[in-house]
């Protein structure tokens, strides 16, 4: 007979091929978590601000559509504007206003609500605007208008990565910016 009475069966594996398996799945765990985190808070804060975008657009092209005002007002209800309160994260609603006086009344149709976002995203207003009427014309009207609007949104913990500008002019045009924190303050380019 040769050394083959002795052959031991391989039937699972040793605590060092283990302990070596697991040290690579830690690894890699803590390289690929915060990247997760980084691209969940980026599509987050892009839809975010992409809704309320399209629902400018929205009112805007409806506003032009049907000759006459059209309103986008911070709500939180889907039925009634806020007034004063410049924090878009509590929702909004998108609503024919006949008058054009920002205020929901009866007769003017609640075209689009928004509800209130579940996360902690900041969402602020420049120039304390709780309220963008769009003419028939397509031109931005409403208090603080005139200087120009920026709509900032930003997670928990502000920085360039995780913060969306969206601007908006009188003429109506509306476009989404990068943000820039540097030392001497944050901006929106």
């Amino acid at each position: 007979m040769t050394g083959n009475t002795h052959r031991r069966a391989n039937r699972g594996i040793t605590m060092l091929e283990m302990v070596v398996v697991m040290a690579l799945v830690a690894i890699l765990a803590s390289i690929a978590i915060p990247s997760f985190r980084y691209v969940t808070n980026s599509n987050r804060i892009a839809a975010e601000v992409n809704g309320l975008l399209g629902d400018l657009q929205y009112a805007r092209a409806e506003a032009i559509r049907e000759g006459q005002t059209v309103t986008v007002c911070v709500s939180n209800n889907g039925a009634n504007c806020l007034p004063g309160n410049t924090s878009w994260r509590n929702g909004w609603i998108v609503f024919s206003d006949v008058n054009g006086d920002q205020t929901v009344d009866p007769g003017d149709n609640v075209l689009r609500v928004q509800s209130t976002f579940a996360g902690t995203d900041s969402f602020t207003a420049s120039n304390n605007i709780a309220a963008v009427t769009f003419n028939r014309e397509g031109f931005a009207t409403g208090a603080g208008i005139a200087a120009g609007a920026l709509i900032t949104l930003h997670a928990i913990t502000p920085n360039s990565a995780s913060t969306r500008c969206l601007s908006l002019t009188l003429l109506g045009i509306m476009t989404v910016l990068t943000y820039n924190q540097t030392n001497n303050g944050a901006t929106c380019l």
